[in-house]
């Protein structure tokens, strides 16, 4: 039997978002451009984060000051959307946010951009706050950049 302080230690359940979004993930897999989803779905974390990915792999080789900052302009608004759809949910800033609920993944992605990004241009706090946010919700930078594939 479980005692109520065992309930107490046992932390917020998992946060899983409503799938409000299912066209752009279609539209993603269709080969549909991420810039039109993004105007046609703005609130869809997931079409931001793949902007902001496509915009850092450009960078990779050789990162120009540009296209970190515009990689980090589209990261940071899909992480922002994704606070918002997060809060929306129940989330009340704390908790696992399981990557293996596809709802999640637009944010958890654009959260590791936004990391990524955050260090390109010299933003190392919040680059270290992006990744430990990351581990906090259960996962790492490691696990969702493997979502893409």
């Amino acid at each position: 039997m479980t005692s109520p302080v065992d309930d107490l230690l046992a932390g917020p359940p998992p946060t899983r978002l409503p799938d409000d979004h299912p066209q752009v993930r279609d539209g993603l897999d269709a080969g549909e451009d991420p810039s039109q989803l993004a105007a046609d779905h703005p609130s869809s974390s997931l079409a931001w984060a793949v902007l902001a990915e496509l915009t850092l792999d450009g960078s990779a080789a050789a990162p120009s000051a540009a296209r970190s900052v515009t990689a980090y302009a589209y990261a940071r608004t899909g992480y922002h959307r994704g606070l918002d759809a997060l809060r929306r949910a129940g989330w009340r800033g704390q908790g696992p946010i399981p990557a293996d609920h596809a709802p999640n993944q637009g944010f958890l992605r654009a959260l590791a951009a936004l990391s990524t990004a955050a260090g390109q241009i010299g933003e190392t706090d919040e680059a270290d706050r992006c990744a430990q946010f990351l581990r906090d919700s259960g996962t790492s930078a490691e696990e969702v950049r493997a979502l893409r594939d």
